[in-house]
């Protein structure tokens, strides 16, 4: 294969670029799990191109890394069904179209070493439409870069036939490696993908990618409730409202809706909500809050739990479960069964469940010293550096 001869004169030099896409459709953890790594990788020396296309979060990606925002996209609802543009309404075929032309722009305008993509070919389908265009022009590179894919630990469960057998042929014609963001001993691909023997020698385990570990907190609460993005969860956050009167004990509660909550439902919240409860939309030092805190009530996203395994709190986990969701639920019972967290099923809230549970939760034994990797945004750096000196020698 030939080489580029604008970049080949300095690479030895240059920092490795990174060209990072992500694509969050509802919540908000997709971007905050990929900025953490995008920081590491700054920190370890590379030069990192983030491109996102949802809608968009304060703080995120945050210093040091460029940023390419595309017309944001989101799903209409809970289901995942159908995408529509910042003002609620459908995209068409011309949005699709200048969106794929600047995420090519994007990528032939960075010249990068690597790309990575987070969640496709494993999820994001709604996006191929953009996706399959950036591949073919990976491929058609004059200097191909490395490819990545970024997963979190848990799949979301298949429902189509076929789905399985095409992500494999994917990553097969297209990916070098299969980025893992878990620790194997807490659980493998294979298990929430069945077919990943057949691209074994492609994915590589980086650790959980959890903050570090939190400074004390400049203000505690006895419960801290979360609802992640705030797009949904809702119903959580008003269950632990009302189950807060009947256990006394519990002193003072922070209640963190989300930034995309609905503002009416916000309101709702805060006009309830009496003097021992503070509700907020965000809270940067949530991580802290947690080390501070009795007990974290909270879905069972990923970062979320990350968050509570770092700050080594005691928790109560309510899986997000709408429109067939299996990912936050198989978390949660894993967590469950180490004794790590209490569990209470979507559909089985109500005030008194919630009341129950909490009780449950706060007999759960104090967390002690965790023995998965939670190191897993500076072990993404390590294996890239690694897998970017061997393509270099490759190349040679």
């Amino acid at each position: 294969m030939g080489e580029d001869p604008v970049t080949t004169a300095t690479d030895a030099t240059q920092a490795p670029r990174v060209f990072f896409y992500v694509q969050h459709l509802l919540g908000i953890g997709h971007i905050a799990r990929a900025s953490r790594v995008a920081h590491a990788l700054v920190a370890d020396g590379f030069d990192v191109t983030m491109v996102t296309g949802g809608t968009p979060v304060p703080g995120f990606p945050g210093e040091g890394i460029r940023h390419v925002e595309l017309p944001p996209v989101a799903v209409a609802d809970g289901n995942f069904a159908g995408l529509v543009d910042a003002n609620g309404a459908p995209v068409d075929n011309a949005f699709k179209d200048n969106r794929t032309s600047m995420l090519l722009g994007a990528y032939h305008g960075t010249m990068p070493d690597i790309v990575i993509i987070e969640a496709f070919p494993f999820g994001r389908r709604q996006v191929r439409f953009e996706l399959l265009p950036l591949l073919a022009a990976i491929e058609k590179s004059i200097k191909r870069p490395l490819v990545m894919t970024s997963l979190r630990d848990i799949l979301q469960e298949r429902a189509k036939p076929g789905r399985d057998e095409e992500t494999i042929d994917l990553v097969k014609k297209h990916f070098d490696t299969v980025l893992v963001h878990g620790d194997p001993k807490f659980v493998r691909l294979e298990e929430t993908f069945p077919l990943a023997e057949q691209i074994s020698q492609r994915i590589v385990y980086t650790g959980l990618v959890a903050p570090a570990k939190p400074q004390p907190p400049q203000e505690r609460f006895d419960v801290v409730v979360s609802a992640g993005g705030g797009a949904v969860g809702g119903a959580l956050l008003k269950a632990a409202l009302a189950a807060a009167p009947h256990i006394p004990e519990l002193k003072s509660w922070c209640l963190i809706t989300g930034p995309n909550m609905p503002q009416a439902d916000f309101d709702a919240i805060s006009a309830q909500a009496g003097e021992t409860i503070s509700v907020f939309r965000f809270r940067k030092d949530f991580a802290s809050l947690l080390s501070g805190a009795k007990l974290s009530i909270s879905q069972a996203g990923y970062n979320t739990v990350c968050d509570i395994l770092q700050a080594k709190c005691r928790s109560l986990l309510i899986p997000f479960a709408a429109g067939g969701e299996t990912e936050q639920g198989a978390r949660a019972s894993r967590l469950e069964k180490l004794g790590l967290a209490q569990v209470l099923e979507e559909n089985a809230i109500s005030p008194q469940t919630m009341a129950e549970a909490i009780r449950a939760a706060l007999a759960l034994p104090e967390p002690g010293e965790i023995s998965l990797d939670l190191d897993g945004a500076n072990g993404t750096a390590r294996v890239l550096r690694r897998l970017y000196a061997e393509h270099q020698m490759d190349d040679v």
